[in-house]
């Protein structure tokens, strides 16, 4: 069985024309609600929950998008069913993405906004880094945003007002030790985002690169427990940065932003 089989056959309750047409009536009756559809990757923790639940709250629908499964149904659990569902996803593999958005488009019937949020890192001084580990950090940051943007840019390009917000990091701006490819990762993604920004305005598609400093997250508190938490953010603050971006009218962009904690320690 296929990831998109799994996915449809415990979402689809009723034929998707007849679910679309229902969706269309239910959105017509709450004038105002932003009904726009995201996929968020990696959001089954971390960033990528908090940004499903800041979206959600706002009437959007969200994909749920996760390596892990079982992350990805409990961050879609904890909205309304009817507004979210939850899909594997490897960012590396190119089926695994054009598995997801087919799973949106069969579910919520367009897609109009991608969130490259899924990331990793190896905490290793370079000279003891092997080549597979420095592999798995470039495929999953770097890689596969763009896995996931190739397969996701018809659909935004057809929604008419199609956005893609690449979670980047300060990694992107300044450097330090034992991180070697996670910085080449994040300079990377960033000059992805301005390149794309350049090249996909002409199709009416916009490109965000937030900047994310510290976070009250798995992805940093799991690796350096001890870190002072007042130097990290409530990754809600970055959710609610991302809300504006996508908030803005159709006319305007915003290429990149920077969020940042207060007392963040890798920037000045």
């Amino acid at each position: 069985m296929t990831a998109l089989q799994t996915v449809t056959d415990a979402v689809v309750a009723r034929p998707a024309d007849d679910r679309r047409a229902t969706d269309a009536l239910e959105r017509a009756d709450r004038p105002g609600v932003d009904d726009r559809v995201v996929l968020i990757t990696g959001s089954g923790s971390g960033l990528g929950r908090a940004t499903a639940n800041v979206l959600a709250a706002a009437g959007l629908r969200v994909v749920v998008a996760d390596l892990r499964l079982d992350a990805a149904r409990e961050t879609a659990a904890a909205l309304d069913p009817e507004q979210a569902i939850a899909v594997p996803l490897d960012v590396r593999d190119g089926a695994s993405a054009s598995s997801a958005v087919a799973a949106a488009l069969d579910r919520f019937g367009r897609l109009d906004v991608l969130i490259n949020n899924a990331g990793t890192d190896v905490t290793k001084a370079f000279d003891v880094m092997s080549a597979d580990e420095w592999g798995r950090v470039i495929d999953v940051n770097l890689r596969g945003p763009m896995t996931m943007t190739q397969a996701a840019l018809p659909a935004l390009r057809d929604s008419g007002h199609g956005h893609v917000v690449n979670i980047t990091s300060t990694a992107a701006k300044r450097a330090w030790t034992e991180a070697t490819a996670y910085h080449a990762s994040k300079w990377g993604l960033l000059g992805f985002s301005h390149a794309l920004h350049a090249e996909a305005r002409r199709y009416g598609v916009k490109v965000t690169a937030v900047v994310c400093g510290g976070m009250q997250t798995p992805f940093i508190l799991d690796r350096f427990p001890d870190v002072p938490l007042e130097n990290l953010m409530d990754p809600a603050h970055a959710a609610r940065t991302i809300r504006f971006v996508l908030d803005q009218p159709p006319e305007v962009v915003i290429p990149e932003v920077m969020v940042l904690p207060l007392h963040e320690t890798s920037w000045p």
